[in-house]
């Protein structure tokens, strides 16, 4: 048998060699990664008008992926928008969007603007510091209602808020009464590092954190404790971020009339505050601790903002620019984001929207910009009537409005996930 040169055997190693690495480079490809970043940071004011019954936090979360940069920061306040805050921060941080989510703790007091921006640089800061890749991993959990729509329509077939008692109702629904339409349900965004521990949840329900009505204390309300609550179920090595549904007109079920004035000897019923903010947190937990990502995925983040230009209802005077947003994660988280305070009814109508495409999430009373509407009530709760639906604001917004804000950002999600469409 012919003897073969050992050169020969060289070449057609290199040759497999450089075959190989040809073929196998696309595949081993890095795929993009998710980064994120949080933080916490007390933003009670230093002399705040009333006593001290439980802090006010800030939350951050930085997530970026290519040459995207997004923040949300939660805070437990009632409604605040500052466009100069909002701006240095922006600049300061290299943002493409920062995002306001408040609480609407009806308990809060608001810091000076120093001081707040003094602790929200702080929380940025320190989120930006502690960046680590991620996966995110995201679902709902029903459960049993705590929440209530305080708008109930009446026997003259015009809708009162829970707070007018009549022959049939009690004040502010004392039977616990569950009506409707509600969601009864949370929803979880879980952000957790590639050692699967987790870091970062987004809590996101819809009722309004007013338990205590009047309180004359400052505090977080139901969110403080729910909040509180998941943080110390992880050993207080996880950030949770409460961000508001559509609780325009979703009130709590465990309710107080609140103190006449702060100095009524009754004191306020934190009782029934712990009581739902332990039993959301029961539910997170258990919606956190079930979720897990896909490992495969790349990370990607997909953002469009957008706004509307509209007049008020009765006010045809006024101009309102609202601003919102359209947020795709990994190509199968949908969120979408507005500002002031949306029923109940457009939450319910982006999940079923988003049914076979998307994990859905609705973050109201999240701001990016722009004009701070108050209510955004549906076209039917407008028309029925009661607080936030027709009347309680001499600003509120034209009918329809709303439907326009969601069909805006439905359309967006659509843009952004099939950039082929036709226009």
């Amino acid at each position: 048998m012919k003897r073969q040169n050992p050169t020969h055997f060289l070449h057609v190693a290199l040759l497999m060699v450089v075959a190989f690495f040809s073929v196998s480079a696309p595949a081993l490809a890095q795929k993009q990664a998710l980064i994120a970043g949080t933080a916490k940071v007390n933003i009670t004011p230093e002399n705040p008008r009333y006593p001290v019954h439980d802090s006010l936090y800030a939350r951050s979360l930085v997530l970026e992926a290519g040459d995207v940069r997004i923040a949300f920061i939660s805070l437990d306040l009632c409604v605040y928008n500052n466009k100069n805050i909002r701006n240095v921060l922006m600049k300061r941080y290299g943002l493409t969007e920062l995002y306001w989510s408040l609480s609407h703790t009806h308990s809060a007091a608001n810091p000076t603007e120093e001081y707040l921006l003094k602790q929200l640089d702080k929380a940025m800061s320190l989120a930006m510091n502690e960046r680590f890749e991620a996966r995110v991993s995201a679902g709902h959990r029903k459960f049993f209602p705590i929440a209530f729509n305080r708008l109930i329509v009446r026997d003259n077939g015009r809708a009162q808020e829970s707070w007018e008692a009549d022959d049939h109702y009690l004040y502010i629904n004392r039977d616990c009464l569950v009506h409707g339409p509600i969601d009864p349900s949370v929803g979880v965004l879980k952000f957790e590092d590639m050692a699967g521990n987790p870091r970062a949840l987004i809590m996101n329900f819809a009722a309004h954190p007013d338990v205590v009505w009047n309180n004359f204390e400052v505090s977080a309300d139901y969110v403080g404790y729910a909040t509180r609550y998941t943080e110390e179920a992880y050993d207080g090595k996880v950030n949770c971020l409460f961000i508001q549904g559509g609780a325009g007109n979703q009130a709590p079920l465990y309710k107080d009339g609140g103190r006449q004035s702060p100095d009524d000897p009754r004191p306020a019923n934190y009782a029934l505050i712990d009581r739902m903010g332990k039993l959301l947190s029961i539910e997170t937990v258990k919606l956190a601790n079930s979720l897990y990502p896909d490992v495969r995925e790349e990370g990607s983040i997909l953002v469009k903002a957008d706004s509307l230009h509209c007049t008020g209802r009765y006010d045809k005077t006024l101009r309102n620019n609202i601003h919102f947003s359209t947020i795709v994660l990994n190509k199968r988280i949908a969120i979408a984001t507005c500002p002031g305070e949306p029923f109940i009814e457009f939450q319910l109508d982006w999940k079923k929207r988003m049914e076979g495409e998307a994990v859905p999430f609705m973050f109201g009373y999240t701001w990016n910009g722009g004009r701070w509407p108050n209510y955004l009530p549906d076209i039917r709760s407008a028309c029925l009537g009661g607080f936030g639906a027709d009347n309680g604001m001499p600003d509120i917004i034209e009918i329809g409005a709303p439907e326009k804000i969601f069909d805006k950002i439905l359309e967006n999600y659509y843009r952004l996930t099939l950039p082929l469409m036709i226009l």
